[in-house]
């Protein structure tokens, strides 16, 4: 099965080589790597450019964000299973891709995930949180549950039949994702227990109050649209899971 892994990335130049390379280290033979560039000012687009080579499409443009560029690179994709790499984060070992694949083919499901650490923002091997995720059940997300989205693959026919996304909710467009593909159309999928993701904390809606508060108005956006009932629970919920993520 062909694997379509995307990155996207703005000013990113002192993390896209480990990106990069824990692509390259896939041990499945069958991946297409695309990488789309916001118009980097940094430096980062000299980096990637000394991997093009190993990278299958590479694009480099102002453009509507970090979710406009994935859906840029979901119209491209030509694998059979989509998975998303954020440019400051690393697939945890070489053998990631090839369980995924693994575990769809065992499975026969619309998509497969597994779990993340966060780590310290220059120092990978230092964990700060872990997110364990578990098998889906439609009734958890109703209380803020959900896959670790930087860990979920996708079959590309699912995103062909339900859409890219949505770039009405901000940074919670993937969390919207997740609920309009699990919770409303009821993909199947199948949680690998593996570590897939090592991303690095300092991720878009962390910071301020503020940006916290935004972060929940969007959230609540994105259940009401999918017909999560008693959305407030649900916020409330999925902000709570977070500390049993602290070590």
């Amino acid at each position: 099965m062909k694997v379509t892994v995307i990155t996207a990335v703005l000013n990113s130049a002192p993390y896209i080589s480990d990106c990069i390379e824990s692509v390259l280290m896939q041990r499945h033979p069958d991946i297409e790597y695309i990488v789309i560039d916001g118009n980097s000012t940094d430096g980062t687009v000299a980096i990637i450019k000394r991997y093009s080579a190993h990278i299958h499409c590479f694009i480099s443009v102002r453009d509507g964000g970090f979710y406009a560029a994935l859906n840029t690179g979901l119209n491209l994709a030509t694998g059979e299973i989509i998975g998303i790499l954020n440019a400051d984060d690393i697939l945890a070992d070489t053998d990631v891709i090839s369980t995924v694949v693994e575990n769809f083919k065992k499975n026969s499901c619309d998509a497969v995930y597994g779990n993340l650490n966060y780590t310290n923002r220059d120092n990978l091997d230092q964990v700060i949180r872990i997110w364990r995720s578990k098998s889906f059940r439609r009734n958890s997300v109703k209380y803020g549950w959900m896959p670790p989205h930087p860990t979920v693959y996708i079959k590309k026919e699912i995103f062909n039949k339900l859409g890219n996304y949505s770039m009405n909710y901000g940074h919670s467009s993937d969390y919207e994702l997740i609920l309009r593909f699990f919770y409303k159309h009821r993909i199947s999928s199948f949680y690998v227990d593996k570590l897939f993701i090592k991303m690095r904390l300092g991720g878009m809606s962390n910071g301020s109050f503020k940006q916290i508060f935004k972060a929940c108005n969007e959230d609540y956006r994105a259940m009401i649209f999918n017909d999560i009932p008693f959305p407030l629970l649900a916020i409330v919920g999925k902000k709570l899971r977070k500390i049993e993520q602290y070590l």
